[in-house]
């Protein structure tokens, strides 16, 4: 079955920096839209960044300016580039399609709605 994965979650200073990815291994997608979301222990989930099929991107307003959202077609993974991190930014952030998606691999298809189960980012000094 298809899961997503991502990685790239560290531990960094405020002001840091870190770049997060999420791709399905052994599947290629159909260009499919994806986002981002990132919860905090005893905090709502919260809705960071989307990109579309057509590459066109959204941003919360507390990460606009500092996080950049991104697709390599060619890997066929989406990518979270985050600048000028702040403690706030502290969570787990996870990737799930945004709407419906295909994937293939092994000789099979499947469409559904994807997520993964997240990469730690902890901003501290």
């Amino acid at each position: 079955q298809v899961q997503l994965v991502e990685s790239g979650g560290d531990l960094v200073q405020p002001g840091g920096s870190l770049r997060l990815s999420c791709t399905a291994p052994g599947f290629t997608s159909n260009s499919c839209g994806m986002r981002w979301h990132r919860q905090d222990a005893g905090k709502q989930r919260e809705w960071v960044s989307s990109i579309s099929a057509d590459g066109s991107a959204s941003y919360a307003d507390s990460v606009k300016g500092r996080f950049i959202i991104f697709k390599d077609k060619a890997e066929d993974t989406v990518y979270l580039q985050m600048n000028s991190l702040k403690p706030e930014d502290t969570a787990m952030y996870s990737c799930k399609t945004d709407g419906l998606c295909t994937y293939c691999g092994g000789g099979h298809c499947y469409s559904g709605y994807y997520g993964g189960q997240g990469t730690q980012v902890t901003v501290s000094s």
